[in-house]
């Protein structure tokens, strides 16, 4: 099991609360994403994946350290057709 260590704030925690998105979610897929990649824009990673809950999540962060993580935002995609 990969072991992160997370940094909330009070803004990033309140900007995935308004996505309907828990902490623990975040966490799920960032450690076990099904899928990952790089935003070519601004170089922060991608995690796709089902949290623990059954959501269907991506998860935008940014490494700090080698274990540290940020958490910028997540939430249920739109479904790509």
């Amino acid at each position: 099991m990969p072991h992160f260590d997370f940094i909330w704030t009070p803004e990033n925690i309140a900007h995935i609360l308004e996505h309907g998105v828990s902490l623990e979610e975040a966490e799920d897929v960032v450690c076990f994403p099904d899928f990952t990649s790089t935003n070519s824009r601004n170089g922060r990673k991608l995690a796709y994946g089902e949290a623990a809950t059954g959501k269907y999540l991506k998860v935008v962060y940014e490494f700090v350290d080698e274990i540290t993580i940020y958490v910028v935002t997540a939430f249920e995609p739109e479904p790509e057709f």
